[in-house]
């Protein structure tokens, strides 16, 4: 196990008043290495002390470490002594900003969608692909930069995903075919989210975007980096395809998600070989001492009618995935069903676990507070 910093880390959070800032702040309230420094909004937040700001919707106080704080707006210079800056703004502003930062210098940890696709950013789901943060160097020389870059992590129903389509990978090769129906919690769309007259009582079968993301992030995430450290591969030499029908329903917090899979290895493994390879999943965050990694990457659940969302969604803080139903399918080869909790590992949690390990692993350097 590497070695935590003995000094707190500065860290600042952009969007810090929105669902996935707040979510922010609160974890990084108790993180036993990062310091929050600065909290960026919008222009009319800016100015007043966070709890003035906010509209504060977590089950958890604001934590004292932020009340106080001052709102800045997002701009570079007022982030210049953070080590990482954590961004949890929304799609429509995120891309100038973000890229803003980078060319300050500074560290981006970003939950938007706006960096996904660019061939030198890494998106990281972070039980799964840390390995991909060695594309950094690259992207810093090509913005003549030396601390700085962007990393993304992916969106939160690919995240539940590709965490256990990584284990039967490791444990059995490729797969070429996965079929996937989500059910997403309304809290996936933040805050006021959908509204109430259009989700209660019903189920509403489109979320924009949303399969479309899922379809193509699996391959970036699976894939590797080329030899010269430059590109990633996307999956270019074992194709996977997914179809992903996307759902919201009435759900507060948690999304689940129905999976079929077929590898291209046969014959394939049997139900017990996949609940095995389930359990045994590690990664990278775990082995060099991530503090906010889960203990169990993958949780295999045995009775019948589980996962649940209202069960199991704070589990393990909701660092991990449940599993569950694990069986024969009679079209590909098994299915199962996966519950993320999608404002945790799927949003603010994915992005603090890649910072520790950048941390942790030389990327960011872990310079002591003042």
């Amino acid at each position: 196990m590497t070695r935590l910093p003995q000094n707190p880390i500065k860290v600042g959070v952009l969007g810090a008043t929105g669902t996935v800032g707040q979510r922010f702040i609160l974890l990084l309230s108790t993180h036993p290495f990062f310091k929050l420094h600065v909290l960026g909004a919008s222009s009319r937040s800016a100015g007043l002390a966070y709890s003035k700001a906010v509209r504060w919707k977590q089950v958890s106080p604001i934590p004292e470490c932020a009340r106080d704080l001052i709102v800045k707006t997002c701009i570079a210079q007022e982030f210049a002594e953070c080590s990482i800056v954590f961004s949890g703004l929304d799609a429509d502003v995120a891309g100038d900003i973000e890229a803003e930062f980078r060319a300050a210098d500074l560290a981006v940890f970003s939950n938007s969608k706006n960096f996904r696709r660019d061939p030198v950013v890494p998106l990281i789901v972070p039980l799964v692909n840390t390995s991909h943060l060695s594309i950094i160097p690259h992207q810093r020389s090509l913005n003549s930069l030396q601390k700085g870059f962007i990393v993304t992590n992916a969106n939160c129903s690919t995240t539940g995903l590709v965490i256990p389509l990584a284990a039967l990978e490791k444990a059995f090769g490729p797969i070429d075919t996965c079929l996937v129906t989500t059910m997403q919690a309304i809290s996936g769309a933040g805050y006021p989210g959908v509204p109430s007259f259009d989700i209660f009582d019903n189920v509403v079968p489109h979320i924009g975007g949303e399969e479309e993301k899922m379809e193509w992030e699996v391959a970036k995430i699976l894939g590797g980096i080329a030899e010269d450290g430059q590109s990633f591969d996307c999956r270019a030499t074992s194709p996977l395809l997914v179809s992903a029908s996307c759902n919201r329903v009435p759900v507060l917090e948690g999304h689940t998600e129905c999976v079929s899979v077929r590898f291209a290895r046969r014959p394939p493994p049997s139900v017990e070989q996949i609940q095995q390879a389930m359990r045994d999943f590690t990664c990278e965050a775990q082995e060099v001492g991530c503090p906010s990694a889960p203990k169990e990457v993958i949780f295999v659940h045995e009775e019948v009618d589980r996962p649940q969302p209202r069960l199991d969604r704070d589990f393990q803080k909701g660092a991990g995935v449940n599993v569950g139903r694990i069986r024969p399918c009679p079209v590909l080869d098994v299915k199962f069903v996966v519950l993320s909790n999608n404002v945790a590992i799927g949003a603010a949690t994915s992005s603090i676990i890649n910072a520790e390990y950048a941390v942790l692993t030389g990327v960011v350097a872990s310079d002591p507070v003042a």
